[in-house]
């Protein structure tokens, strides 16, 4: 079992930037893909930015140029940076990770809202 925590949600103004981070425990050495997914209500849940480990990157096509996925091997955390936010980037974020089995994980979820 995977264990996923996010954190670093909040409010932002359009335009601005934020960053936030998924905390990983359990059996975190067979994890082979780790994401950010984002949900707004009556919508689909959608890709943000997914890392392999194989280091092959993918990003929603919403967010190319303005989102970045990172992996801390040693802080057993995924991290989401995206900046020139806009109102619809507002969601829920949530926190992925695919185990060998396969078998797939999620975070319970943290708003982002971009407003004036």
């Amino acid at each position: 079992q995977v264990q996923l925590v996010e954190s670093g949600g909040g409010l932002v103004r359009p335009g601005g930037s934020l960053g936030l981070s998924c905390k990983i425990s359990g059996d975190i050495d067979n994890i082979y893909s780790w994401g950010w997914y984002r949900q707004v209500p009556g919508k689909q849940r959608e890709l943000v930015a997914a890392v392999t480990i194989a280091r092959s990157f993918f990003y929603g096509d919403a967010v190319k140029g303005r989102a970045a996925i990172s992996r801390d091997s040693v802080n057993n955390t995924v991290d989401l940076q995206m900046n020139s936010l806009k109102p619809e980037d507002t969601a829920v974020y949530y926190c992925n990770a695919i185990i060998r089995g396969p078998r797939e994980y999620w975070g319970q979820g943290t708003q982002v809202t971009v407003s004036s």
